[in-house]
């Protein structure tokens, strides 16, 4: 064994964790898929005592207070979208984070769609 020790620590990226390492291997989501705009709330469920959730995990919890959505939680820790799908995947199997679904809106009726494309054609 050589004296050399590997390096956990780059000078200019700081500590570095394999993705593999944070999501304990999992390497994509198990229930719905998310996409970037996916709005993510916590359900206010307590964690269960012998859970064994991330420091990741608790952060997403932590930020989900307010509702995100799956881009903001990337960027906010700095972490690959595939990464925080697994997370967060986990999560809402657990009933710790919801979806929360927009409220469905009334499309227009046809006659209204087609006042505005004769209007859209006089321009």
């Amino acid at each position: 064994m050589s004296g050399h020790r590997e390096r956990w620590l780059d000078d200019e990226a700081g500590p570095l964790v394999r993705p593999y390492a944070i999501t304990r291997g999992r390497t994509r989501a198990r229930g719905a898929p998310l996409d970037l705009v996916t709005i993510l709330v916590a359900s206010g469920e307590a964690v269960p005592p012998r859970s064994r959730l991330s420091p990741e995990q608790l952060r997403l919890l932590w930020l989900c207070q307010i509702p995100h959505t799956v881009a903001d939680l990337a960027s906010r820790l700095e972490l690959p979208l595939g990464v925080i799908r697994v997370l967060v995947d986990e999560l809402i199997e657990h009933r710790l984070l919801r979806v929360d679904l927009p409220a469905p809106t009334e499309l227009p009726d046809l006659a209204t769609l087609r006042r505005i494309r004769d209007q859209l054609r006089t321009i």
